[in-house]
């Protein structure tokens, strides 16, 4: 990060959420003296700059400087709001009301990520080592957004670049007044000599793919599964749990309520209570229409792979996505589930989005292309309902 960084002479340069300053005193030692060195610290008991740096007590996202910087370079905190992130109410509706890409279940670096552009002089240079599931999670198509407006982003993909932590990063190294996006790619090998794999001037903020030849042709030569199919959220477990013809123990009539541990690849383990909860099988669409018919199930959250099965029984969920053919749309369950569980699938997964993310997101899911033999399984509307 130290090697990517630049800043003129005499220039400002900032590390928030600096404690100790590493990445001031790592600069400093590459590049020499001649700079302004400044470090923000919300923790009073963890902020401790070295002598030549000047130390600030703030909260970075609330903190308002009067003048802006040459570069800002650090590390910031990690934490999705209500899971690895707890705010109280104040503050969370101060940052919301101050950030433009604040969306869905944010994560702190994001919003450290915007407000470091923010406070970056023309020309200026912001490197930050973050998580990469900023690439591609829909959370941060507003930020991706905001850095396509407001300059040119580099990315290197660094994989599981820390030891012993499960957290895949990539480094970002942005400039602001410039344009377009280029992804290099720094994991294993590629760590001291990254290799440029993709270069867009006219990006605009989409998810930030790795360009695999095989991917893209099956893109290309495929229907996406969006075109066939409706996408569908399970019941979340307060709905499930406040239905008055929920139980929590067997009973006549009742039937398990299937979560994420009885989809298997290809098929569905309808008789284990992994849920704890119980539903009438004749009633399954009183908690969602959907469930009244036999569909397909693809799992949320696999660890890098597609996992999909059809679940002819018309069950009731908790958990995972459920598709419907659109209208005028016959298709084959079998060869469909088949394809999708399939060595092709999995290494198209893996090609385009390595692991950036342990789970299939929405948008992900509806790009799965489906090879036309099987997606030509159309009929038009009318001639259906002949």
């Amino acid at each position: 990060m130290v090697s990517l960084a630049e800043a003129p002479k005499g220039g400002r340069i900032l590390e928030p959420a600096s404690a100790h300053a590493p990445f001031l005193r790592a600069f400093r030692e590459a590049h020499g003296t001649g700079y302004r060195f400044h470090a923000v610290e919300v923790d009073p008991l963890a902020l401790d700059p070295p002598p030549w740096a000047e130390g600030h007590v703030a909260d970075f996202l609330l903190w308002e400087p009067h003048e802006t910087f040459h570069l800002i370079l650090g590390n910031p905190p990690y934490g999705a709001l209500g899971a690895g992130a707890r705010l109280d109410p104040k503050r969370r509706r101060l940052y919301r009301s101050r950030f433009a890409t604040w969306h869905g279940r944010y994560n702190l670096y994001g919003a450290f990520l915007e407000k470091g552009v923010r406070l970056l002089a023309p020309s200026g240079m912001l490197v930050y080592v973050v998580p990469a599931g900023w690439m591609v999670l829909s959370e941060f198509r507003k930020l991706r957004a905001f850095l396509a407006r407001e300059g040119e982003t580099e990315v290197y993909y660094l994989g599981r670049a820390f030891p012993g932590v499960k957290v895949v990063a990539a480094v970002v190294r942005f400039r602001k007044g410039g344009r377009g996006l280029r992804l290099y790619d720094a994991e294993g090998p590629w760590f001291h000599s990254p290799v440029l794999l993709l270069e867009d001037p006219a990006w605009q903020g989409e998810m930030i793919r790795f360009p695999d030849p095989k991917a893209l042709e099956m893109e290309k030569r495929g229907v996406p599964l969006g075109a066939l199919f409706h996408l569908h959220f399970a019941a979340r477990s307060p709905e499930i749990r406040s239905h008055p013809l929920t139980r929590t123990a067997p009973g006549p009539g009742l039937v398990p309520i299937l979560t994420g541990r009885n989809l298997k690849p290809g098929e569905i383990d309808y008789e284990t209570p992994y849920s704890g909860l119980y539903f009438p099988k004749e009633a399954a669409g009183l908690l969602k229409p959907f469930y009244a018919t036999p569909h397909l199930v693809v799992g949320n959250t696999r660890h890098y792979r597609v996992v999909a099965a059809w679940d002819k029984r018309a069950y009731p969920w908790r958990e995972e996505f459920h598709l419907l053919p659109r209208m005028g749309v016959k298709v084959d369950p079998e060869g469909l589930v088949a394809y999708l569980n399939g060595l092709e699938v999995q290494a198209y997964y893996r090609g385009l989005y390595r692991e950036v993310v342990p789970h299939l997101t929405r948008e992900m899911l509806l790009r799965i292309p489906v090879p036309r033999d099987l997606a030509l399984n159309q009929v038009p509307f009318a001639a259906s309902a002949r």
